[in-house]
């Protein structure tokens, strides 16, 4: 671990002694959404931060500066690659450059508990070692370019459903063997500069609201130095100054005014030298980041698309697809006998880059599969094309054919200082869609009106569908007649900052040619939401669909084209409208109202050589899978997913993606059931009943019955076969910390085209009577990449973390004697074992975190 060294902390104290009281307070909070102050007297600079973990975002939420979009991080654990990791860690360091920020918010190593998990895709892994490993390999490529790393959301924010008030109740072994175990590989691995807290109460209390996860177990511990900042409007209380929270986001500041932080210091709740520590640890993160030096000034963002990034991104995509079935060798595509290939489902023209909320931005460029198969296909292979079903959550922002009042292509933002638009606005704004947002806009800060409008001259006559929504009470006028009104604020704020907000719908009858004012008015007020960022701003959405294309019969027009191809290829998944940041998911069937399953069980009735893609971050129900040839699953691979799946396809890459997460039958079927997100709407609370017993670790219990998983963890189709031999196992399990276990084994390459395979290392521990553990966990894994008829030699280590578990009464890890297999893998599944070894535990013994 990189601690300080002496002058840097000589440096840093002597400017803490210059720092005023006033200017200390100050520092504890950012100054705005993005930015942490400068104290300009002393020449203590601002940082700027920007979203993350698969793109440098910049300071525009919805329609910034272009960025790089690389794969989510559930899709770099699919690749089981280190390497990997730390490439696209250090790409995205060079990418929140550009950006002229020095901090990332991320990555995400919350450990995915459910898969209705609706931020799951921001995260790694079920599984808190691969999380932890490619988390700090991630961590040590992106401070490689002296960007800070923000490791979140420490801790237990596996839901969204609530997030900012659900209390939950998880047992301390639970904690340290699943939830914290991430974050602690981490921290000791990969010395994160930054650690971000979460929203949820932990067994009553929030993070920030003890001693016990920041200072107790984060800094004293582990031994971690760096700045821990709260989520944006996770602080819940001034005394987190003492309890070691160094810097509350966003700002201005809601806990820690000047006077709230004042009058603790008379109360004794904290004290001045709680501040001193808490300054210190932003100061020292502007050092370490280049801020007193070369980088003292936060340039313009731009937007560079580097052909290095683009190749990347391509690469990663492509490696972290899982292959999951291929029938009769159906792929790699030939293309010499497949000269009619028909691209049908909705996410075939849709490039399914990355889910929705902080993990959103706007791209560079966006490849979906249809374009990359016409670019590169074109010429040589007859592509149609169908939709075949809709699946709008909320519909698509009205565009096409509207003016705005200056006569550019738009709408008009007007704002208001009165409760009614009369009157010269005193500001006017330009806005390129059907949907604004006052949230970050600190030019329009007191509107009381907005008025949002457009003259939309539409190119074809119907009754078109139209829908309307507003954060705060709104109206909706086309031609002055008041045609919906939206009396009360939003139920849901985050929905709708999100996009996936209830909406009024109706349809209007529009002609040709005829031009028609639209017109929005809302207004801001308190809302009944827990997102007190959106409080007093104004927001509203138009969202606009033609008659035609919302009536037309997309599932008949699909299968018509599937029966007349040689090949049909279905996209189906979520869009960021179903896979967010701010909802957790209904239900593990694909949306909408079973849509996409009937389309893909339609097209596999017609043609026997049905491939099906998946673009999602969670497992889905497959029930059409026995009908299909063949199934990918590709989760978000970033601006180059329609390249990346193609690849894959063709046999251009040779699939060696693994599952890093379990994939059930059924949402009934796992251990969370009935105690995960919405179930927990209503009580406000969430009880964790399967303790460590997630993922595998809960479906080892049922291999052979009712509940034994669609795919394990861990597994995944090639394009060749591999052979694992000449396992071997050396060293032991001790105290000592130079006591470890090292595992060898030959990987060979049996198949006729270069591919790459996943060894992984399970650790069985015996079985004791009275203590329930996990039948097996993983303790290392190593990727290899060969020729054909190649063999190599893959290597891991365990020591003794891989073998303990949590004991609550004694409060310290625990290690039983005992007869230990070591189960050499390609799969959690029991018939992927290819190898059994053992080591053994002369005499049990503890150790302290």
């Amino acid at each position: 671990m990189t601690h300080t060294n002496g002058n840097v902390k000589g440096e840093l104290d002597a400017l803490l002694e210059k720092m005023t009281l006033d200017e200390k307070i100050t520092m504890l909070a950012a100054k705005n959404i993005w930015e942490i102050p400068e104290i300009e007297r002393l020449d203590i600079p601002s940082l700027k931060v920007t979203d993350g973990p698969n793109g440098a975002r910049g300071g525009g939420f919805f329609e910034g500066t272009t960025a790089a979009c690389f794969p989510a991080c559930v899709s770099l654990a699919a690749t089981f690659n280190r390497s990997l990791s730390r490439q696209v860690g250090k790409a995205l360091g060079q990418e929140a450059v550009t950006k002229g920020a020095y901090a990332l918010l991320g990555p995400t190593v919350c450990c995915h508990r459910s898969p209705l998990g609706g931020r799951n895709f921001e995260a790694f892994s079920e599984d808190p070692y691969l999380s932890g490993q490619l988390a700090s390999e991630y961590v040590k490529g992106l401070q490689g370019e002296r960007i800070a790393a923000t490791v979140k959301h420490y801790l237990a924010n596996e839901q969204d459903t609530r997030r900012f008030s659900v209390n939950e109740k998880i047992s301390e072994r639970a904690l340290r063997e699943i939830y914290l175990k991430p974050f602690e590989i981490v921290a000791k691995e990969a010395d994160p500069w930054c650690f971000m807290t979460s929203y949820p109460k932990i067994n009553g209390t929030n993070v920030d609201a003890s001693s016990k996860f920041i200072t107790d177990i984060l800094r004293k511990e582990w031994g971690y130095e760096g700045l821990v900042m709260s989520d944006w409007g996770a602080a819940s209380t001034v005394e987190s100054v003492k309890y070691g929270l160094d810097l509350e986001m966003p700002g201005p500041s809601r806990i820690r005014t000047h006077e709230a932080v004042q009058k603790a210091l008379k109360n004794d709740q904290i004290s001045e030298e709680d501040i001193n520590d808490r300054v210190t640890s932003t100061l020292k993160l502007l050092k370490r980041v280049g801020k007193f030096d070369d980088r003292k000034h936060t340039p313009e963002e731009q937007a560079i698309d580097l052909p290095e990034h683009r190749a990347l991104i391509r690469k990663a995509g492509s490696e972290g697809l899982v292959l999951l079935k291929n029938e009769r060798n159906i792929l790699p595509i030939d293309i010499k006998k497949n000269k009619k290939i028909a691209l049908l489902g909705p996410l075939a023209k849709y490039a399914a880059a990355h889910g929705g909320g902080s993990a959103s931005l706007h791209c560079h460029y966006k490849v979906s599969p249809y374009d990359a198969f016409t670019e590169r296909l074109g010429k040589d292979v007859e592509i149609t094309h169908s939709k075949g079903a809709h699946i709008y959550r909320v519909y698509p922002d009205l565009e096409a054919d509207c003016t705005n009042a200056l006569g550019n292509p738009g709408f008009t933002g007007e704002y208001f200082k009165s409760e009614k638009a009369n009157g010269k606005p005193f500001r006017t704004e330009e806005c390129p869609k059907g949907f604004f947002n006052t949230l970050m806009n600190t030019h329009v800060e007191g509107q009381q009106t907005v008025r949002f409008s457009t003259t939309f001259q539409p190119t074809v006559s119907g009754s078109h569908y139209l829908s309307f929504s507003g954060v705060g009470p709104s109206t909706l006028s086309i031609n002055g007649e008041l045609l919906a009104t939206q009396p009360d604020p939003t139920p849901d704020a985050m929905a709708f900052l999100l996009g996936v907000q209830d909406e009024i719908r109706f349809q209007y009858a529009f002609s040709k040619g005829k031009n028609y004012t639209i017109t929005i008015q809302t207004h801001p007020s308190p809302l009944p939401s827990e997102l007190y960022l959106l409080d007093h701003q104004s927001s509203a959405h138009l969202g606009f669909v033609l008659e035609s294309e919302m009536e037309q019969d997309l599932l008949t027009e699909a299968v018509q084209l599937a029966s007349e191809a040689d090949l049909a290829i279905c996209f189906v998944g979520n869009t960021v409208q179903w896979e967010t940041e701010g909802q957790d998911l209904a239900s593990m069937v694909l949306p909408a109202d079973g849509s996409q399953d009937r389309l893909i069980a339609a097209i596999a009735e017609v043609n026997k050589n049905t491939i099906v893609v998946t673009t999602t971050g969670v497992p889905v129900e497959t029930p059409w899978l026995d009908n299909v040839s063949a199934f990918m699953q590709a989760w978000y691979a970033g601006q180059e997913t329609g390249n990346a799946i193609l690849d894959a396809l063709l046999g251009t890459t040779c699939p060696s993606g693994k599952l890093p997460i379990s994939w059930p039958k059924k949402y009934a079927h796992t251990g969370c059931f009935g105690n995960f997100g919405l179930d927990s709407f209503e009580s406000k609370e969430v009880e964790y009943v399967e303790g460590v017993f997630v993922g595998y670790r809960w479906f080892d219990r049922f291999w052979g019955g009712e509940k034994e998983v669609r795919f394990p963890f861990g597994w995944g189709l090639s394009y060749t076969s591999f052979e694992i031999g000449k396992a071997r196992v050396e060293g032991s399990i001790g105290e000592g910390k130079n006591k470890k276990v090292r595992v060898t084994a030959e990987v060979k390459n049996l198949g006729e085209v270069v591919g790459a395979e996943t060894v992984q290392v399970y650790l069985k521990p015996p079985v004791v009577e009275g203590l329930d553990r996990p039948v097996k966990s993983l303790v290392g894994f190593a990727k290899v990449e060969l020729r054909p008829g190649e063999a190599k030699m893959v290597e891991m280590e365990f020591d003794k973390e891989g073998a303990a578990y949590w004991d609550e009464q004694m409060e310290r890890w625990s290690v039983v004697k005992g007869r230990y297999e070591i189960l050499v893998a390609t799969s959690a599944d029991p018939a992927d074992v290819k190898a059994t070894l053992e080591v053994f535990v002369d005499e049990g013994f503890t150790f302290s975190p």
